[in-house]
């Protein structure tokens, strides 16, 4: 097939790029808000099918860069999808990167928020009222709901993803995973880390590329239109997961908690379910989450030189 992407040289798109062999592939070369130049890309590629990753992901920025992200990551995404629409004669689908940001506030957040931890585990899927709490998780919430128009209204073919935390990442230590790692590896007496008692779930970036590529390769029409949530149901309190990491490191110093500003509406409650995606595609993740730490702290202590 053409596929078009973007966000190719960001940490999904530069992995899964490799994987798809065979295809012919464009990448996007303009600023997504740049309309007239993306649509003029799509209507000379011709698309059959877009894979839409480029976004702004940083969610603790977005609160302090509310409109850029909003730019990039809303208006340029209904700028890619309106040129699709006006330009693509063959498009099968048009499969985008949405988050489980959306499912922002939950009452079991305030639970935790008040308490500090909680004892029921709850898993939200497709059914689950989203309730974005972030510039962020809004930006694609609303994406969500143009693709789910355009669908009713045109007939536009969409999927849309919403991935948990990934990691396993090669180039960039700003996230949660990361971050702790490579301070614990390159700090023997104490790290600063930001917030301990929010929970949240995670998947290894090879069950995620092999998640993407069973929607990409899917030939059946019934994933056309919808939403799924992508698990693994593997929820731990970011306290217990740096405890973790450091057992597994072997390192044994002091975590100064906190040191980060308290985020407005901070949402204390993420994990997710691959039920629906499963039956659809019959994907299923491989990596557990002690064996992908394991490869994660493996590499930065090769990169490090440790």
């Amino acid at each position: 097939m053409k596929v078009f992407i973007t966000g190719h040289d960001g940490f999904i798109g530069s992995h899964l790029i490799s994987r798809l062999v065979g295809h012919e592939i464009e990448t996007l070369n303009h600023d997504l808000r740049d309309h007239g130049k993306v649509e003029e890309q799509i209507k000379n590629f011709q698309p059959e099918l877009v894979i839409h990753l480029a976004a702004r992901t940083e969610v603790e920025q977005s609160f302090y860069e509310q409109i850029p992200f909003q730019e990039i990551n809303y208006v340029g995404t209904i700028n890619l999808i309106e040129s699709c629409f006006k330009h693509c004669k063959n498009l099968k689908n048009f499969i985008f990167a949405s988050t489980m940001e959306v499912y922002g506030w939950q009452p079991i957040s305030d639970e935790i928020k008040i308490n500090g931890s909680t004892n029921k585990v709850e898993v939200f899927d497709e059914h689950t009222q989203p309730n974005p709490n972030a510039p962020y998780a809004v930006a694609k919430y609303g994406c969500e709901k143009y693709l789910e128009y355009m669908h009713r209204s045109y007939n536009f073919p969409f999927t849309a993803i919403r991935q948990t935390n990934a990691y396993g990442r090669k180039q960039n230590d700003f996230f949660v995973t990361e971050t702790i790692i490579n301070q614990m590896l390159n700090n023997k007496d104490e790290v600063n880390l930001g917030y301990a008692k929010p929970y949240r779930n995670f998947i290894y970036i090879d069950d995620l590329l092999d998640a993407w590529m069973a929607v990409i390769n899917h030939g059946n029409n019934n994933i056309i239109g919808k939403i799924y949530t992508l698990g693994p149901n593997n929820v731990i309190q970011i306290e217990k997961y740096a405890d973790l990491i450091a057992k597994k490191i072997g390192w044994n110093g002091k975590i100064n908690w906190d040191t980060r500003p308290e985020r407005p509406g901070e949402i204390y409650w993420l994990n997710s379910d691959h039920t629906l995606l499963t039956r659809d595609v019959g994907w299923k993740p491989r990596v557990n989450l002690s064996d992908g730490l394991d490869l994660t702290i493996k590499y930065w202590r090769e990169k490090n030189g440790i």
